[in-house]
C-alpha cells in the first residue's frame, strides 16, 4: 500500500520553508493563505511544511520560538539566516500579505543557499514595515 502514499526520498536540492507556529492563531492563518497560494509556484526548488509549537515543541528553545508565527528556511539541514533589515536574521516572525514578495524571499534564500551561503540578503528592508 506504500505507492497510495507519497515517499520524502531526498530535499537535498530543495529549499525547506517550514512556518512554526499555532494553526488557529489568527497570524499563522495569514501566513498560511500565503504559503498555500505560492506552494504551487515555488514546488520545483522549495518545499512548505507546518510545525504546530505545542505538537512539537523540540525547536522551541532551540530556534526560539516565541512568535506567534515563525517562518524558517533550511537547506541540505543547515538553517539559512536571511538579513530583513529587522535585526533578527534568523526567521519571519510576521505575517507577509503579498505572495510575490514572499516568492522573492524564498528565491532570493534558494540561490543563496546553493552557492553555499549561510546567510542572505532580502530582497526588501523589513526596517520600516510599520510605517506604511
Amino acid at each position: 500500500m506504500s505507492y497510495l502514499l507519497p515517499h520524502l526520498h531526498s530535499e537535498e536540492e530543495r529549499l525547506v520553508v517550514i512556518r512554526f507556529g499555532h494553526d488557529w492563531d489568527e497570524t499563522c492563518m495569514q501566513m498560511d493563505e500565503v504559503l498555500a497560494s505560492v506552494a504551487e509556484t515555488i514546488k520545483n526548488f522549495a518545499v512548505i511544511y507546518l510545525v504546530d509549537i505545542t505538537e512539537v515543541p523540540d525547536f522551541n528553545t532551540m530556534y526560539e520560538l516565541y512568535d506567534p508565527s515563525t517562518v524558517m528556511f533550511f537547506f541540505r539541514n543547515k538553517h539559512i539566516m536571511i538579513d530583513l533589515g529587522t535585526g533578527n536574521n534568523n526567521k519571519i516572525n510576521w505575517a507577509l500579505k503579498d505572495k510575490q514578495e514572499f516568492i522573492d524571499i524564498i528565491e532570493t534564500v534558494y540561490r543563496g543557499a546553493r552557492k553555499g551561503r549561510g546567510l542572505v540578503i532580502a530582497p526588501k528592508d523589513y526596517s520600516t514595515k510599520y510605517r506604511y
